[in-house]
């Protein structure tokens, strides 16, 4: 029987969904026992695992907000990277991209953007978790940016004077958004951020806000992303060009990579482009000032 969990009826949406069955039995549990999304349908034993060895950081509280942050063990104050979740919120996969940005010398700081809604993680319907997700207004999440930020330029070992932003998904839409919106951005790299309005928490989209977006912006796309057709990101392309901000932003496009190559953890997972994207993310954060 085909399983109508599947088939979104849009193809934005089954964009989210890998392209294989997995057995249900126990897969739950084991998700959840990782401290992976379950409507991700991780391949656990391909996903990236990287160790706090060097590190210090871990499990914080910004006020009421969940977050997680990594820094390199030691002194002095090291550049922030902000890093914004996909859909599902901050999973492992997320928190272990901030171990990553720590292990490269920065001070990453990642945050729980859906806890007033729910723990997204454990939602074992993918429909539930985007209208989960969908709850959540731009409004909201600016100032919970703004919360993490403030609060990582006040740590010891922060310096929010040299501030990124990246996020992957749901959260490469933020990037292009809290880029607009905070002026003390000095860099952003957006994986595979929509483009579009989600109303009515969300009533614009990048798409919008070009003329705002006069802070340097990496675009990373792939050009079999069901989701995000090419005609948006070209579109995006020609909004930054009117106002001038081309200049400052690029996109690249991965030829035939699906959405969510990054995402080591799921059947998406494109190795070369995925390392690819992470050396140009690095290298855009230091010629832009973050490092």
């Amino acid at each position: 029987m085909e399983d109508s969990r599947r088939d979104l009826k849009d193809d934005n949406l089954n964009s989210l969904l890998p392209d294989v069955q997995v057995d249900r039995r126990g897969f739950v549990a084991a998700c959840i026992a990782a401290g992976f999304a379950v409507t991700a349908e991780p391949i656990l034993a391909q996903a990236i695992s990287t160790p706090m060895d060097g590190l210090d950081g871990g499990d914080v509280k910004i006020g009421d907000i969940p977050a997680y942050y990594a820094v390199p063990k030691g002194k002095g104050k090291r550049p922030v990277v902000v890093v914004v979740p996909e859909i599902w919120g901050m999973h492992e996969h997320i928190k272990d991209v901030t171990r990553r940005l720590a292990k490269a010398g920065y001070f990453a700081v990642t945050n729980e953007p859906y806890f007033r809604i729910g723990d997204l993680t454990k939602l074992t319907d993918i429909k539930e978790v985007i209208a989960g997700a969908n709850k959540l207004s731009d409004m909201q999440a600016f100032e919970d940016l703004d919360a993490v930020v403030n609060w990582a330029g006040k740590h010891a070992r922060g310096d929010a004077a040299r501030l990124g932003i990246t996020g992957f998904c749901r959260g490469g839409r933020m990037v292009w958004m809290y880029t607009a919106h905070n002026k003390k951005v000095d860099a952003g790299v957006a994986w595979y951020g929509s483009l579009m309005p989600i109303p009515p928490a969300m009533p614009s989209g990048p798409l919008d806000v070009t003329d705002k977006i006069d802070r340097p912006v990496l675009g990373l796309y792939g050009s079999a992303d069901q989701g995000i057709p090419l005609d948006h990101v070209e579109r995006l392309r020609a909004g930054l060009k009117a106002f001038g901000n081309d200049r400052k932003s690029t996109i690249h496009v991965y030829e035939g990579m699906p959405h969510a190559f990054n995402a080591d953890y799921r059947p998406s997972y494109r190795k070369e482009a995925a390392e690819d994207g992470w050396k140009r993310m690095l290298a855009w954060f230091k010629k832009n000032g973050v490092a």
